[in-house]
């Protein structure tokens, strides 16, 4: 049996009567875009998160695009952020016309060191930006402390973290403004793509709602300025108020799985790095390994497929070889990029498939 790395039509046969349901209803209306379902579904995320606004956009990096826009981040800024994740921060920073600065992150974690950001800081720096990553919350306190007194904001990537807590606040609202991306992998996922920002301030909601639809005062008054269109159709919204309501069971069963692969790991050279708790909704179970493709080799030849979340760095990727950026020491980073892997976790995971993994792991790892 071949343990898949993920398996999307799972989880849409398990919802499948309330997911036709909500597709069916937006098609009868007629309203498709921005309708009643898009209101209702920014309420409810907004409550979920513990925040006054959500405002629904196109798509995870439309997301920390607007939000930096919203920050007046532009030319000149600088931009401190991660390099291990991904690029899609990176990528928004440059769409704005600002530099990325690329911090080290905490080997516990992965996530942003507040150390680093501290020494990462200048006199440039318009926004710090801490990526939540692989469902593990960053130490948005630590980087509070790091910014101190200085005008800068804290924007949160929430992309892989819907639903962790720390001290009773979820991930969103622990910043001055927080992004989600609805990729249909994310734990709340769509059928498409889709996005949000967060925030508790009426005049950052207002410029938000006003940027995502070409800087529209009232309709085809265009006052803000980089407005663009950037809007979540009614079809996505339905979908994701159908699974809004599952999020946090299925959290729980990602904390379980891992669980399961922490143990299996015990007295291996396998280390997984994240422990179960409120601040890690288990998005990605995340391994180092001193001889990583050695290992995914022997993990493929027993049926588990692995992926690597992420072989690159930003700085190292070919598109940045002319791009303006600048960074402080970044040992960490460097050194998770040649060792990490992921293994399987979705919800919908077989208990025999989850077993399989465990032996997989025992037996070569």
């Amino acid at each position: 049996m071949r343990v898949p790395f993920n398996n999307l039509k799972r989880q849409y046969l398990a919802m499948a009567d309330a997911i036709q349901e909500a597709l069916q209803r937006v098609a009868a209306s007629g309203w498709y875009i921005m309708g009643p379902e898009h209101d209702a579904f920014e309420r409810e995320f907004a409550a979920y998160c513990g925040c006054p606004h959500a405002i629904a956009v196109g798509n995870g990096t439309d997301a920390l695009e607007l939000a930096l826009r919203c920050a007046g981040c532009g030319a000149g800024d600088e931009i401190v952020t991660a390099s291990n994740a991904g690029g899609y921060t990176t990528t928004a920073v440059v769409l704005v016309g600002a530099t990325p600065v690329y911090a080290d992150v905490d080997p516990a974690t992965l996530t942003l060191s507040p150390e680093s950001v501290a020494a990462a800081l200048s006199n440039n720096t318009k926004a710090v930006v801490i990526t939540h990553l692989f469902g593990q919350l960053g130490d948005v306190a630590g980087i509070r402390n790091a910014i101190g007194s200085k005008a800068i904001f804290l924007i949160e990537d929430c992309a892989q973290a819907h639903g962790a807590m720390a001290g009773g606040i979820r991930a969103g609202a622990l910043g001055d403004l927080g992004t989600f991306s609805f990729y249909p992998t994310k734990n709340l996922g769509a059928l498409g793509d889709g996005g949000a920002v967060v925030c508790g301030r009426d005049d950052l909601a207002g410029k938000l709602r006003a940027l995502r639809q070409y800087g529209w005062q009232g309709r085809y008054k265009a006052v803000t300025p980089y407005g663009r269109n950037s809007r979540m159709d009614e079809m996505q919204a339905a979908v994701l108020r159908a699974k809004l309501p599952h999020l946090d069971e299925g959290n729980e069963t990602r904390r379980g799985i891992v669980a399961r692969y922490r143990a299996a790991a015990k007295n291996t050279r396998l280390h997984i790095v994240h422990a179960p708790s409120p601040s890690y909704v288990g998005h990605l179970c995340v391994a180092l390994h001193e001889d990583r493709d050695a290992l995914r080799e022997r993990l493929a030849g027993l049926g588990v497929d692995t992926a690597i979340h992420y072989p690159y760095l930003d700085l190292c990727q070919p598109a940045m070889a002319d791009a303006v950026w600048r960074a402080v020491s970044l040992p960490v980073s460097e050194d998770a990029v040649a060792h990490i892997l992921s293994l399987p976790c979705f919800p919908e995971l077989t208990g025999a498939e989850v077993e399989q993994v465990c032996d997989a792991i025992a037996a070569c790892a």
